[in-house]
């Protein structure tokens, strides 16, 4: 079977610690899925949309995720690498706090990382982004709530 000729048609909603690598899966759609601890490197997943997902602990490294949009999903100490991210909604995300660190004395809180990625025009709306790092990032246009980032960071100052 030639698989580049092939769709593939998932009917379960359990593929944490899976890993994507070198899949072009445009405009794919996730619905009620665990994708946690989830490793996805080189690959294409514009315009996809994930709603009411686990993204905790999902990897992702070197992804087009151009014309994304997340609804409702836990991406608690995540990291996103290397990653074009434009025109992305966020909706409703759950992003970690530091209060939900967990207890025991083995685990590290980390929050949400953005490394090197371009979030040039992206939206976050009713997330909370306090804790998330968007370091070396470049995120012109970039809105929270309606509010260009721009605009937030004047009045900030």
């Amino acid at each position: 079977m030639d698989t580049n000729e092939k769709r593939l048609k998932l009917e379960m909603t359990d593929i944490s610690g899976s890993s994507f690598h070198k899949v072009n899966a445009e405009a794919s759609v996730f619905d009620d899925v665990n994708l946690a601890q989830t490793k996805i490197t080189n690959a294409n997943m514009s315009q996809m949309s994930i709603h009411d997902a686990n993204l905790s602990k999902l990897s992702i490294s070197n992804v087009n995720f151009s014309e994304y949009e997340i609804k409702n999903a836990n991406m608690s100490h995540g990291l996103i690498e290397h990653v074009q991210l434009f025109g992305t909604e966020f909706r409703n995300i759950m992003l970690p706090d530091p209060k939900d660190a967990p207890s025991d004395a083995d685990s590290v809180y980390k929050p949400i990382v953005f490394q090197q990625s371009d979030l040039r025009g992206i939206q976050f709306h009713n997330c909370n982004l306090s804790h998330a790092d968007l370091r070396d990032c470049d995120i012109t246009g970039l809105r929270i709530n309606g509010i260009l980032i721009e605009d937030l960071l004047k009045s900030q100052q």
